[in-house]
């Protein structure tokens, strides 16, 4: 159960990943049917923008690890607040597409670190007997941030995209405020040398049980595309929609987001990280698939719920499955490498996926990809089980079954 102590460790993981992906990733989606529609950018120019983002968060997720370990936690995290927020205030007026794509690259980059830095230091900072449900709620940002996008951003864009621009880069600076309390109460336990040793030790055990599930990460990272970069303009012009059912399902999107660490929480506490991992890609799977076979309302609901519940759930019950694997004193740098590893995929797919837009004038086809590629991810974390069993128990410690 979570406790008061727990709650600076908390804020400083809910307010990283509400700025990291929330905001600096999330509400770009609703934006993108305005930004073509107002004649800002043509539609193929929108979707490379997107995919700067996802450029710069795999810069930032290389550099995370190294940044925090060089300078001090708080101004890590407080410049990275602080690029977010200008990157929506300097965008808040038309301007070339070299311009914006540099912010959307910065912005990408500063969420990554606090995406890498913020959690990791909320997992360090709790007990091991309430690291499951800690480690679930830290991403509970993300869906909020997504359903803050999806509530706020209709509203504004009734007024302008400039407004718009400027309100989002104000909600980064009050994340930025209230995880700033959060890391100047956080109380890190000291590494001690049998820690080292663990982290050590814990590489060399489970080498390939790790790969294996930074692998599946890293697919996931496909899957993770379409929904979260081209679903509201899918639905709303593709598709002849109309923004406002395009916003109820990116609203749909937002609640299933804010709910998934909170399913995996509960999930991972009752069936072990590796389970609730294998069922959490199954999941997201079938969900991503749905709008090749229907576009009823319930389809996309599912779809939107589905998707929106297990992008916070998949990326918290990889972080705890490393964390079980190598322990939480090497926790901050193998997290800092799936990261990469994930914006890594996350990028080369973006651009694919852009490409493939352009010339077959349809996101349909990327749906059915991401689907395909899921369960793929699903095999791996499936072999990582198999591969873990066969080598030493970390630690002498008996491994949960």
């Amino acid at each position: 159960m979570i406790n008061s102590k727990d709650l600076p460790a908390l804020v400083t993981g809910v307010m990283a990943t509400l700025a990291g992906i929330g905001i600096a990733r999330f509400a770009y989606t609703p934006l993108l049917p305005a930004l073509i529609q107002e004649g800002w950018f043509t539609a193929s120019q929108g979707a490379y923008l997107g995919a700067a983002n996802l450029l710069g968060y795999f810069i930032g997720a290389l550099i995370a690890h190294s940044l925090s370990e060089r300078f001090p936690v708080r101004a890590v995290m407080g410049a990275c607040f602080v690029a977010i927020a200008l990157s929506f205030f300097l965008c808040a007026g038309a301007g070339s597409f070299s311009w914006f794509f540099f912010w959307r690259l910065v912005s990408g980059m500063a969420g990554a670190i606090l995406m890498v830095v913020g959690p990791s230091m909320a997992l360090s900072a709790t007990p091991p007997e309430r690291r499951a449900g800690v480690g679930a709620l830290v991403f509970t940002g993300i869906g909020l941030g997504a359903l803050l996008s999806a509530s706020v951003v209709p509203m504004l864009l009734e007024f302008s995209l400039t407004a718009t621009w400027g309100a989002l880069g104000l909600l980064c600076i009050v994340a930025g405020l209230v995880g700033d309390r959060g890391v100047t109460r956080v109380s890190l336990p000291p590494v001690t040398g049998n820690e080292r040793a663990a982290s050590q030790n814990g590489y060399a055990a489970v080498n390939v049980a790790v790969l294996l599930v930074i692998g599946a990460y890293a697919l996931d990272a496909i899957g993770f595309v379409p929904h979260t970069v081209f679903w509201v303009d899918y639905l709303a012009r593709e598709n002849a929609l109309g923004h406002q059912a395009a916003s109820l399902q990116w609203g749909i999107f937002g609640l299933g987001a804010v709910c998934g660490p909170l399913v995996v929480g509960a999930l991972a506490r009752k069936v072990g990280w590796h389970r609730g991992l294998t069922l959490a890609f199954l999941a997201k799977a079938v969900a991503v698939s749905l709008p090749v076979f229907s576009l009823a309302l319930l389809s996309q609901s599912v779809s939107s719920f589905v998707v929106g519940a297990m992008i916070p759930g998949i990326v918290a019950l990889t972080s705890g499955r490393l964390a079980e694997l190598v322990g939480p004193g090497a926790h901050k740098k193998l997290w800092g490498q799936a990261t990469a590893a994930f914006a890594a995929a996350q990028a080369f797919s973006g651009y694919v996926m852009s490409g493939l837009y352009v010339a077959w004038g349809t996101y349909l086809p990327l749906f059915l990809i991401s689907s395909l590629v899921l369960i793929g991810g699903f095999v791996l974390v499936l072999l990582s089980r198999g591969v873990e069993q066969r080598h030493v128990p970390f630690l002498g410690q008996k491994r949960r079954q």
